[in-house]
């Protein structure tokens, strides 16, 4: 039997467009990113009656109604869209259940450290300019309106016309929108093949307990709980159900976006409502208020996001405790209001979590995002076929009720369940540790002398310029002490490595010389400097007034922030610096230039201060009695990828910054002067930025060659 494609439904020519175009994607690769362009033209097309569409139906669908009528669907509406919220959001305490026991760290975010951004709610949902609302797609705020709007409609006397009108051009929106829909096989081959071609599947290993967990729950709330409250609790059977939600399902998904598809929810729900007898002016109105309505405020696509806040208290080894969730599920609802980017960095600092956290969110979004508009597409659904029936005395509350209860039942047989399946079947070691010492100069690298025995300059050797004296010798000499992560350390290949190492050799290539490196106890780094026996000492060097006595610095090429290292269990204690400076019995670790340098009393006038001469000694646990130590921000989390129990918290309060330099000889202008010009040169090139993002931020460079595929890697079509 031949399968001919024009006979195919709407949705089975959408299914098979997005399944070609993720082959189409996966076959050319990289490529096909390029078709990117025709899916944002689809995009914008099904864009465009949008946000008329939402104004015109809600605007004539509640002003045709009558006061009490208005006061009726806003009442039932809102406890429906309230009752899916709880549902959602108790579902997600259930999500740990499947989370395995592992070790983790991570590197330093400047996450960490930054403000969260706060929602403005105002903005969101006040239209004070709403030609602004409009332009700017502020889709809560245009909602805002319209209802205002829509209800002083109802008290006018003469709004038949208007209504009418209104009507007239909700039909003309629709069948613009049928019209656009129609190319959907194109669009959705377009969007998926670029997503297909461009995405590195590699990158999405270190969230497979995430995704995995994340789709078990998709697929429940998808596919059980929102169609069985609707399957059980109206005269809707569940084939039903599944039927008038799928296309809006799949064209959410291949879109990424949920917008474009309420004006297919009202035509389906309509039709839907029409083939049960039960379409009239109550409940059309309803459908016509609820699609805009439902759709600008927190979906249980959205709400379902805010389970990876659970996921990132998981990975790093501090896990809400029970106490925790009615503040997670209350705070997951009222954040999911305004955006991702805003909600989830604000409840990863709400619940003392790495900031960092948020750039693996991102990275699952790329997979997540497409199953939430989905997830909103089938809520939108649900949402008009309860709020219709409510309307039309057709809903069974009690029915509601039981479907939930079994709905949370199965979630917690899953997912007990999944996380069986997931200790056993994912392998995992911790690599943190490996990670750091295995870590290379990314280069290209000056020649290195062998280690050798170094000796002081002669008098006259002294006498003379330093730069002369090293372009003369054909070496730069450079120094660093022990425990100096991650700015110079001794790698696994026993090569010398760090942030500032990577500078050294850029100057090293830049002077035309090669490298003598030299490993000295601290206190002897002065003397090293002045007597020739080093031309530069690095290794992460903290600039103070005090050492500045003794020290002549470069210009800073870097800023650390000031934070506290503490157990993975006791971050809470420590999340701001009111909190910490109201500690009784507070003892805290501190360098020995810490203590000298006068910062710990000036911050913590509470605590009893206790020297530690290394960080490994405070991380082994040598130091006794001590709650936390005081440690730059950035030095302190390449530690704790060594020491994975133990965690860095910037407390709220604390801004605390601390120049890094490179020490320098005295009495050499010329040297120091070279050395800043050189220095500056590397800031305005990029070479201090790209050190960074390697050895403080741990991201590592693109893979050479692009993303694998079919026809560059196995036929090799293209090079």
């Amino acid at each position: 039997m031949t399968l001919n494609p024009l006979k195919l439904t709407p949705f089975q020519r959408v299914i098979a467009s997005l399944l070609l175009g993720i082959f189409f994607g996966i076959f050319l690769g990289e490529p096909a990113g390029k078709l990117n362009i025709i899916g944002n033209i689809y995009i914008k097309l099904l864009q465009m009656t949008v946000i008329p569409y939402i104004m015109v139906s809600l605007i004539g669908g509640l002003g045709r109604l009558d006061l009490k009528m208005a006061r009726l669907v806003g009442i039932r509406g809102g406890g429906l869209i309230l009752f899916l919220w709880i549902l959602t959001a108790v579902t997600l305490t259930f999500l740990p259940l499947a989370y395995p026991d592992w070790t983790s760290s991570s590197f330093f975010s400047t996450s960490m450290v930054a403000e969260a951004k706060k929602i403005n709610f105002l903005d969101l949902y006040i239209p004070a300019n709403p030609f602004y609302a409009m332009a700017h797609t502020i889709v809560p705020a245009i909602v805002v309106f319209s209802i205002f709007l829509g209800v002083a409609l109802i008290t006018v006397e003469n709004r038949k016309g208007f209504i009418l009108s209104m009507q007239n051009l909700s039909d003309a929106l629709m069948k613009m929108a049928s019209v656009v829909a129609k190319s959907a096989p194109i669009g959705i081959f377009a969007l998926s093949a670029a997503a297909a071609g461009t995405l590195h599947v590699s990158e999405l290993s270190r969230l497979q307990v995430y995704l995995w967990v994340y789709l078990a729950a998709w697929l429940i709330l998808a596919f059980f709980a929102l169609p069985m409250l609707a399957a059980r609790a109206t005269p809707f059977r569940y084939s039903e159900v599944i039927k008038d939600a799928r296309l809006a399902m799949v064209t959410a998904f291949a879109t990424g976006t949920v917008l474009v598809v309420l004006p297919m929810i009202a035509e389906k729900t309509k039709a839907l409502l029409e083939k049960k007898g039960m379409k009239d002016a109550t409940t059309v109105s309803a459908v016509d208020a609820l699609v805009p309505t439902a759709y600008s405020f927190p979906s249980v696509g959205t709400i379902l996001g805010i389970g990876f806040v659970l996921f990132a208290a998981w990975f790093v080894g501090s896990p809400l405790g029970i106490p925790d969730y009615p503040a997670f599920c209350i705070l997951g609802i009222l954040t999911a209001f305004g955006s991702m980017a805003v909600a989830i960095p604000f409840m990863l600092d709400f619940f003392k979590l790495p900031a960092d956290l948020f750039q693996l969110y991102l990275l699952g979004s790329v997979f997540t995002m497409r199953f939430a508009t989905a997830l909103a597409a089938m809520h939108g659904v649900i949402i008009c076929l309860l709020g219709a029936c409510a309307m039309a005395g057709k809903l069974s509350l009690r029915k509601m009720v039981e479907v939930a209860a079994i709905s949370l039942g199965i979630t917690a047989i899953v997912m007990a369940g999944l996380g069986f399946v997931l200790t056993r079947v994912i392998p995992y070691e911790y690599t943190g540790y490996k990670t750091l010492v295995n870590m290379e100069l990314l280069g290209p690298l000056a020649k290195v002398q062998k280690a050798g025995p170094i000796t002081p300059l002669s008098k006259a050797e002294l006498a003379e310029s330093r730069l002369k004296v090293i372009r003369a010798r054909g070496s730069l000499r450079v120094g660093f002490s022990k425990d100096r992560l991650p700015f110079a350390f001794v790698n696994a290949k026993g090569h010398v490595v760090g942030y500032d190492m990577e500078l050294v050799h850029a100057l090293a290539r830049d002077l035309g010389v090669s490298l003598e490196i030299v490993k000295l106890e601290w206190p002897k780094i002065e003397e090293a400097l002045d007597s020739g026996l080093i031309d530069l000492a690095v290794g992460g060097i903290s600039v103070s007034p005090r050492r500045a006595l003794h020290f002549v610095f470069s210009r800073s090429y870097l800023d650390e922030y000031l934070g506290l290292v503490v157990r993975d269990y006791r971050r809470n204690e420590f999340s701001s610096l009111d909190k910490i400076r109201f500690m009784k019995g507070l003892s805290l670790g501190v360098t020995p230039f810490r203590l000298k340098e006068g910062a710990g009393q000036r911050l913590f006038p509470n605590a009893r201060l206790v020297v530690v001469k290394s960080p490994r000694d405070f991380f082994k646990g040598r130091v006794k009695d001590v709650d936390a130590m005081l440690y730059t921000a950035q030095t302190a989390t390449a530690w704790t990828l060594i020491y994975p129990e133990w965690t860095v918290v910037v407390p709220k309060g604390l801004k605390y910054e601390c120049p890094m330099a490179f020490a320098l000889p005295h009495d050499q202008v010329e040297w120091t002067w070279y050395v800043n010009t050189w220095l500056e040169t590397a800031v305005k090139s990029g070479l201090t930025k790209t050190a960074y993002d390697y050895w403080i931020l741990g991201k590592k460079e693109k893979e050479k060659g692009g993303r694998w595929s079919i026809a560059k890697d196995v036929l090799g079509w293209i090079k």
